[in-house]
């Protein structure tokens, strides 16, 4: 088959032309504008791209058009595929059709997690001996690309609640064929398309609603709206949690240098204690999740607790970026309150030095109004807050869109300690002038922020260090 992806620059679409590429089609691409690192995957995949959009992009002969759901009506390329009758499809129901069909489909979704639990599961089935396919929208630590075409019958797939396309407002997971459903936690995301909690709930109801009854729901049982949605369910439901009471459960979870430490029960046997190299709760709950699956495929309970101990997550999942002068600079792409919220208390936990948050709201979500109180409330677990511009807010409507100023002063009133910072370069000052020796820079955005992270270390270097931080509240 000889595929075009318009739309090829995401790190899904982008991952789909591997896909293809292994399963032996050519495939070509496009896209408006399209960076490192999927640029350079994708040159090293050996699929041409073409750049920006237009309509002598997509080759005539094309038997099928992948059309990305960042693409709408008066897109040209969008209006040369209809205009001349041509095959299109969205990436889900291409993913189905090519790759989940025949296999064992392991559904990771939830509005928290996907992609740390997805490349969990892959990774504890492969060094199982497993040789999974799998999907992540992410960039895992521990395979060299986000997606593989595996030998195994197993494929795990990360499964988002957003839409599939234009033509498709259904959301992806629902097309995945789902053997087993994991469904971490539910809450309100996505306000460019879900009008309401509400609205969020039917869509996880959906991705019950496809799953046979001989499947399995592996379930958050800390999320009270999970528990609400499982009311629908016709298959075997498997729980885990930390709080409730639940089939999977971690117990005396404890911080230590190296990550976090927990003991396992499974419907009340004791597994004993389990390691992992990331920190914080919401990873435990993550872990869970991932071990639940493993076991269900088949992979030993010894092998499913080295697994964990290995496992060195996914970029941008609070992943550690340096530490110059005494100053630690995390990255993380928490862009939802609790995303936020669970990310600095995981930092707090080491007990080392002032937690500095850094926010920028990015995703459509947060820069809308939607969320702003419950931002501030998370972003007062930190002892001293930056507050970064909006990015492209015009997107938002005025009236509905975030004052970055109020969030900051809702944070604190004092400017000392929460204050609002337009620019990336006016950040990077304002940090290393005023950080002491032990504070913990968390920079929280779901986008490459300026490269903000980088620039942050460089101008630590060039300083000579402010002084020492005496701890939490100093």
């Amino acid at each position: 088959m000889k595929a075009h992806l318009s739309g090829v620059g995401g790190t899904a679409m982008a991952s789909l032309a591997g896909l293809l590429r292994a399963k032996g089609h050519e495939v070509t691409g496009s896209d408006q504008d399209v960076y490192p690192p999927m640029s350079t995957q994708l040159e090293e995949m050996g699929v041409p791209v073409r750049s920006p959009y237009a309509a002598s992009n997509v080759p005539e002969d094309a038997d099928l058009v992948v059309i990305g759901n960042a693409l709408s009506r008066g897109n040209p390329e969008v209006e040369a595929v209809l205009d001349r009758r041509q095959r299109y499809a969205s990436l889900p129901a291409v993913l189905a059709e090519e790759f989940l069909r025949g296999r064992t489909s392991l559904v990771v979704a939830g509005t928290h997690g996907k992609t740390t639990t997805t490349s969990l599961l892959a990774y504890l089935l492969e060094r199982a001996g497993l040789e999974p396919s799998f999907l992540i929208g992410g960039a895992p630590l521990d395979f060299d690309r986000s997606y593989r075409l595996g030998r195994g019958r197993h494929f795990v797939i990360e499964g988002d609640e957003y839409d599939s396309a234009f033509f498709d407002k259904r959301p992806k997971f629902v097309h995945y064929l789902p053997d087993v459903a994991v469904i971490g936690n539910v809450e309100y995301d996505h306000a460019d398309i879900y009008p309401d909690f509400a609205a969020v709930k039917t869509a996880f109801r959906r991705l019950l609603g496809v799953l046979p009854a001989r499947g399995l729901v592996v379930a958050g049982a800390d999320s009270p709206a999970v528990a609400e949605i499982l009311e629908g369910a016709r298959s075997r439901v498997v729980t885990f949690g930390l709080e409730a009471e639940a089939d999977w459960r971690a117990h005396d979870v404890r911080v230590t240098g190296e990550g976090t430490r927990f003991r396992v029960t499974q419907q009340g046997s004791d597994l004993g204690d389990f390691a992992l190299r990331l920190m914080g709760e919401h990873n435990v709950r993550n872990a869970l999740a991932a071990l639940a699956v493993a076991h269900e495929a088949g992979v030993p309970p010894e092998a499913a607790r080295e697994g964990l101990a290995s496992f060195a997550g996914v970029k941008r999942r609070l992943q550690r970026r340096g530490a110059v002068n005494g100053v630690t600079v995390w990255d993380d792409f928490a862009h939802h309150p609790t995303a936020v919220r669970e990310t600095l208390r995981a930092v707090r936990a080491l007990g080392v030095g002032r937690v500095v948050a850094v926010f920028e709201p990015r995703s459509y979500t947060s820069r809308t109004r939607v969320f702003q109180d419950e931002f501030a409330r998370a972003l007062a677990l930190a002892d001293r807050v930056v507050v970064a511009s909006a990015h492209l807010p015009a997107k938002v409507p005025e009236g509905q869109r975030i004052s970055e100023k109020d969030l900051a002063r809702a944070v604190a009133p004092e400017e000392a300690r929460a204050a609002f910072v337009p620019g990336v370069d006016a950040i990077v000052a304002k940090l290393a002038a005023e950080a002491l020796e032990g504070d913990q820079v968390v920079v929280l955005s779901n986008g490459g922020f300026g490269g903000i992270h980088e620039r942050l270390l460089e101008a630590l270097g060039a300083r000579v260090p402010a002084g020492r931080a005496s701890g939490s509240g100093s």
